[in-house]
């Protein structure tokens, strides 16, 4: 389907680039912006090694671990329909762990571990159970300590202050993830119950 709404939005431009007899700007500006998507796509590069580094760091110095420690607790109270040593846990815990730390490219493959995990004790295998859909709420609103691909992204294109959007974010995440739980746990009420 995306790949229809793209061919219809590049088939509009170009006709009316031809019948306007713009086609030479239309050129012009697809070469000046692919231009500069490379040069974005370069500066996202070095943001991004640098926080994956800083992640590894992290990792290897047990701050992840204690991070953990922290949300697991936290996970138990709002999950408590799942068991607590389970892989599902687990793979929830490591996933919200690198979202606190911006890094949602290291959190896919643990997301997809999670639902995987959550699917395996759902009964019903063609209906979302509750769980299911709280952990895609609170996986798409992720409070962010160090919203390291926004960093990047400000510092690759000049920003003299990259890091000035923290507190804002850590602030706005937080609300999106409460507003989101406090949802998701009324619909459950309404709803009749965990599925």
């Amino acid at each position: 389907m995306i790949n229809k709404i793209w061919f219809f939005m590049i088939a509009m431009a170009v006709a009316f680039a031809a019948t306007s007899g713009k086609l030479g700007l239309l050129s012009e500006e697809i070469f000046r912006s692919l231009k500069a998507s490379v040069e974005l796509a370069i500066g996202l590069i070095g943001g991004m090694v640098l926080w994956c580094g800083v992640l590894k760091v992290a990792e290897k110095s047990g701050l992840v671990d204690k991070l953990s420690l922290i949300i697991r607790p936290v996970l138990r109270l709002i999950f408590n329909e799942l068991p607590a040593k389970g892989n599902a846990m687990g793979a929830m815990v490591m996933n919200m762990t690198s979202n606190m730390l911006g890094l949602g490219n290291a959190a896919t493959p643990m997301g997809l571990k999670a639902m995987d995990e959550l699917q395996r004790l759902n009964s019903k295998k063609d209906v979302a159970t509750n769980a299911m859909c709280l952990f895609l709420v609170i996986n798409a609103a992720p409070p962010q300590f160090i919203p390291a691909t926004v960093l990047s992204l400000r510092s690759s294109l000049g920003s003299t202050n990259p890091g000035i959007i923290i507190l804002p974010a850590l602030i706005t995440s937080m609300f999106a993830l409460a507003t989101g739980i406090v949802a998701c746990k009324l619909l459950e009420k309404t709803t009749g119950g965990a599925r």
